[in-house]
């Protein structure tokens, strides 16, 4: 029998080279901040703020206050270093640019 007072989370955090997850039992009607400061995540990385940084269960974004169930996966999103729609505009204009002349610029 399994004890209902106590589910079983994952608290995930990704950095460009490295994926850190840490399984975590807690008792039942945690948080998701709570969660998240339990994990020791925000102390071996300063640099996560959670009035800055977008938290999410599963893939979807969710609020600090949401009530985490047994086997969620609490994800701590870093923010975007480019505006994706930024990006889709510059390799818009790149791909006119090259239909216009497609040739090589002269040097002068």
């Amino acid at each position: 029998m399994t004890d209902q007072t106590v589910i079983n989370i994952e608290v995930v955090y990704a950095l460009p080279d490295e994926q850190i997850l840490v399984p975590l039992s807690l008792s039942r009607g945690v948080t998701v901040e709570e969660a998240i400061r339990q994990s020791g995540l925000m102390d071996k990385f300063p640099e996560i703020d959670l009035a800055a940084n977008k938290v999410g269960i599963w893939n979807k974004a969710s609020e600090l206050t949401a009530v985490l169930r047994d086997k969620d996966r609490v994800e701590i999103y870093r923010p975007l270093i480019a505006d994706p729609k930024e990006v889709r505009r510059k390799r818009a204009e790149e791909g006119k640019a090259m239909k216009k002349g497609g040739g090589e610029l002269q040097k002068e």
